[in-house]
């Protein structure tokens, strides 16, 4: 991999635990391949665009990566019954790419969220989704496409490497709320890495103090990152 730069941004309030200041590492590689991303990820690296990031906060190692057992995965009851809710929804895999439909389901997520969480109230247009999650033009980039009665109702957008998935990000029509999107979701993306034969799919950063994450370690059995090592070391997940 030939590496063009690497950065830490300077401190932060930590957007999940406000108690804490947070930091990220970001690396620009714009050579990487599957291979080399399945290995980045291991390490804890996550990718939005051209962009490859991990924490590098200060004072604090509560954000960990944490990664599905996909071979060993069971639904509970409950993730059942989230199946049996959305048997009128069907998922297509494609290349990641940016339409008007794109633009219009992310900004009526993103108005709702304003609502519901308080998050910025910001709408983007099409340039600015394409520079945030397709930039780079990643052979590995993809987004199932969640869709109902024929309508786009949410994009998960993932990447595939030859051992795993990395769920990268994920938006739905706000009417889909009532039906659990985002358990829906996760659950496809284990299905679809099951039938491919994969050995994980990684959920990103769980934090255990913080309320919002806690989905995460209900997809199970799962494994967490002991801790970010450098490219030259051995990973030790538990």
């Amino acid at each position: 991999m030939n590496e063009t730069m690497r950065i830490v941004l300077p401190r932060d309030t930590c957007s999940y635990l406000p108690e804490e200041s947070s930091a990220l590492e970001y690396r620009v590689i714009p050579d990487a391949t599957a291979d080399d991303y399945a290995e980045l990820l291991s390490r804890g690296w996550r990718r939005h665009g051209m962009y490859f990031f991990r924490p590098a906060c200060p004072n604090c190692v509560k954000c960990r990566s944490l990664r599905v057992d996909v071979p060993r995965f069971r639904p509970t009851k409950s993730q059942r019954r989230n199946l049996t809710k959305n048997t009128d929804v069907r998922l297509e895999v494609h290349p990641a790419t940016v339409t008007q439909e794109h633009v219009r389901l992310f900004n009526a997520y993103h108005a709702e969220m304003t609502q519901l969480k308080d998050w910025p109230d910001h709408q983007v247009i099409a340039d600015e989704y394409y520079s945030s999650f397709i930039a780079g033009d990643w052979d590995f980039a993809h987004e199932f496409r969640f869709l109902r009665d024929d309508q786009l109702v949410g994009v998960s957008l993932v990447d595939i490497v030859p051992s795993a998935i990395s769920s990268v990000y994920f938006y739905h029509d706000p009417a889909w709320r009532p039906s659990g999107p985002g358990t829906f979701t996760i659950l496809q993306e284990i299905e679809f890495a099951r039938q491919a034969g994969l050995d994980s799919v990684y959920l990103g950063y769980w934090i255990e103090q913080c309320a919002s994450m806690a989905y995460k370690n209900r997809f199970g059995p799962h494994e967490i990152l002991d801790e970010y090592i450098n490219d030259d070391d051995v990973p030790h997940w538990q």
